[in-house]
């Protein structure tokens, strides 16, 4: 089992940043990667971006590239979401994601609420 607590979101103007963290506990070592996905009121949950845990390779959303960077601090087990330049589009709840074995656990989310 893995638990994973997201902190960091609120409410920021348009063109502001904000740090998301989520924090991962339990059977940490069975986790191939951590991602952050994000769901708008309305629209289905996507993925933002992912960070493989033993190469450290990233991917991202088109929509985020150039502005989000994820990165991970092994010896805390806490994943990072750094926003930059961000736009009302990026108002949704934000969800940390482990996949492990044959399933994926995630966080409650965090509420991300950028004004125009």
């Amino acid at each position: 089992q893995v638990q994973l607590a997201e902190s960091g979101g609120g409410v920021v103007p348009a063109g502001g940043s904000l740090q998301l963290s989520c924090v991962a506990s339990g059977d940490t070592i069975g986790i191939p990667a951590m991602g952050w996905y994000r769901q708008a009121p309305g629209e289905a949950r996507e993925m933002v971006a992912v960070f493989i845990i033993n190469s450290g390779r990233t991917n991202y959303a088109d929509s985020v590239k150039g502005r989000f960077t994820i990165s991970r601090d092994n010896a805390k087990n806490t994943l990072y979401l750094q926003m930059n330049s961000l736009t009302p589009e990026g108002t949704a709840v934000y969800y940390c994601n482990a996949p492990y074995y044959t399933t994926a656990f995630w966080g409650q989310g965090t509420q991300v609420t950028v004004s125009s």
